[in-house]
């Protein structure tokens, strides 16, 4: 873990950075459909209340206006073919050849009542995300669209978790886990 500056009259400590679970990025502050964004790009924010996009063109819904939510184009790779990418990423960087590449860009549409906007987020991923984890956030965000769950769940996670970096199966049992939750 690393620490962070702090502000005269606190004490020095661990912070927690944040962490990829499925789709989403979680962190102190936020709940976002995928990473938050460095630059002038969108971010989608998932709060109790609402999801609301930021960026270029703000937008807020409560859930109870949201009829969908949809995530088009996550990177999705077979076991397979992410072990072979990170292989072949490890090599490249030994050889002093490798190049790190932008992350994916993944589009969020939303409904609500009979408007629909779409914007782009990046994906979390550093090769790609299993299928069973896009699987399992999928069902996580018709959840929250249906109000059986709430983006609290994982909030609630993220302030009594320590997490560090989690590996796709271990992704997968939080997203079941969350899913469990009623």
């Amino acid at each position: 873990m690393e620490s962070t500056p702090t502000s005269p009259g606190t004490s020095p400590g661990p912070q927690k950075q944040g962490c990829m679970v499925g789709l989403f990025w979680i962190d102190a502050e936020n709940v976002h459909l995928g990473t938050p964004s460095a630059t002038t790009a969108s971010d989608v924010l998932l709060t109790p209340d609402s999801l609301r996009v930021v960026g270029p063109e703000p937008r807020e819904w409560p859930w109870s206006d949201v009829t969908s939510v949809e995530v088009i184009g996550a990177p999705v790779r077979s076991t397979g073919v992410r072990w072979a990418g990170r292989a072949a990423s490890v090599a490249a960087a030994a050889l002093d050849v490798w190049v790190p590449g932008s992350p994916e860009e993944m589009t969020v549409a939303v409904s609500a009542g009979d408007s629909r906007m779409e914007t782009t987020v990046l994906s979390g991923a550093a090769t790609a995300y299993s299928r069973r984890e896009v699987e399992l956030s999928r069902a996580l965000l018709a959840r929250f669209v249906d109000g059986t769950s709430s983006p609290a769940v994982l909030s609630n996670w993220w302030s009594s978790a320590d997490p560090g970096v989690l590996r796709s199966r271990g992704r997968e049992a939080v997203l079941e886990e969350w899913l469990a939750t009623e």
